[in-house]
């Protein structure tokens, strides 16, 4: 049974950058994918495609004919795309069992209300795959509680229109500490408890709008120019009936939750690859673990996740003094392979993520049986270092 991942969001979310980043990894550790463009407007794709919309409509082409803008034209190359299903069909048979990654237009009417990418889903379901949707969200949207509501209600829209397994992301996380201090911690933001915390600092955001503040005058300085404490001395805000609607509304459902993401970071692609693999079965499904019982599944490392504050510590709390240790553990472990030395057996070179390995080997020279063997080991390996190059993970070749 073949499993899928639909990469939706909206513009500038780091969709193609995260099939590229997903496509790297999963060659790394193993698992043979491959990358699909539902864009008809993505015409520079940084990963290699499998399958192209673009050989079946694209933007220019339907901009031009139907005399539409970019938007228009992203709903109606979709809506080609669901009356010629049989030719996405087609070509997904070629992949065989692969796994796959769609790369979706950024459009957001095309998850929130328009229905052709709802129903190639859905088809996508009945031909065998067990699809999970993936809702990118740029990280700087915690920056200010206004474009934090918009995210949320964003991402309950498109959960209720997919209606698929579904599993909202925060991407650029390691891109926070380029902006103002978060007011809360970075779990309140993706656990999505008690929003109504939120409602001081929504209201203050929205008063300073009518003030005038020199251009390099921070938003601490600016909530005190506002009215002192932001709990309750703050000004009214005409829209705060609306406000705490919006709040109720998210909290009543309690739907929405957020998984982060910094795509150079071999530890973040992993958990979020096993928060997606849970999602869509895949856990149950390898062939290591084919006959263990759910409790043995549920027990594993790899069932365990990074929490929130571990990713705050990482890559807001002490995010430099964490990449010195990190840049110190890779140079011990560089001079203690150079003591080590030659084995005699061979060459052993792996490196293991979430529990699985990627390994080269090769005989050592003059141990006998070389030639075609040895040669062929090697350049394997190289292949291997060549596919994980950007990815984050580093192959450390044992002597």
């Amino acid at each position: 049974m073949p499993f899928a991942q639909l990469v939706i969001g909206p513009p500038g979310s780091g969709k193609s950058t995260y099939c590229d980043g997903m496509h790297q990894f999963m060659s790394a550790i193993g698992r043979k994918c491959s990358v699909v463009n539902l864009d008809p407007a993505n015409d520079r794709t940084s990963y290699p495609v499998a399958l192209d919309v673009r050989d079946l409509v694209t933007i220019d082409e339907i901009m031009e004919t139907e005399d539409l803008g970019p938007n228009g034209g992203a709903l109606y190359a979709l809506e080609e795309l669901e009356h010629n299903f049989e030719w996405l069909e087609e070509g997904l048979k070629e992949l065989g069992e692969d796994y796959i990654i769609f790369d979706c237009p950024g459009q957001v009417e095309l998850f929130t209300h328009h229905s052709s990418l709802r129903n190639i889903f859905f088809r996508l379901q009945k031909l065998g795959y067990r699809p999970v949707v993936l809702h990118l969200t740029d990280s700087h949207v915690l920056t200010q509680p206004s474009t934090y509501i918009s995210a949320l209600l964003l991402a309950l829209r498109s959960m209720l229109q997919m209606d698929l397994p579904h599993l909202n992301v925060l991407t650029k996380i390691d891109n926070l500490t380029n902006y103002p201090n978060l007011p809360f911690n970075l779990d309140f933001y993706t656990e999505v408890h008690s929003l109504s915390y939120l409602l001081p600092h929504l209201t203050a955001e929205q008063s300073s709008r009518s003030i005038s503040t020199p251009a390099k005058t921070t938003s601490k300085e600016t909530n005190n120019k506002i009215g002192g404490d932001l709990e309750h001395d703050g000004p009214q805000s005409k829209f705060a009936a609306l406000n705490q609607a919006i709040i109720d509304l998210v909290e009543d459902y309690s739907l929405v939750g957020f998984e982060t993401l910094a795509v150079e970071d071999k530890k973040s692609m992993m958990v979020l690859l096993r928060a997606i693999d849970r999602a869509g079965g895949y856990a149950f499904g390898s062939v290591g673990g084919v006959n263990d019982t759910v409790w043995q599944v549920a027990m594993r490392q790899d069932a365990v996740t990074m929490d929130a504050r571990d990713v705050q510590e990482r890559w807001l709390d002490r995010r430099e003094e964490m990449d010195e240790e990190e840049r110190k553990e890779w140079e011990e472990e560089a001079r203690a392979l150079e003591r080590e030395g030659p084995e005699g057996e061979g060459h052993v070179a792996e490196k293991a993520v979430g529990g699985e390995k990627v390994i080269g080997t090769e005989k050592a020279k003059g141990g006998g049986g070389g030639g075609v063997d040895d040669e062929a080991d090697s350049e394997e390996l190289e292949k291997a270092k060549a596919m994980m190059q950007n990815s984050g993970i580093k192959i450390v070749r044992k002597r």
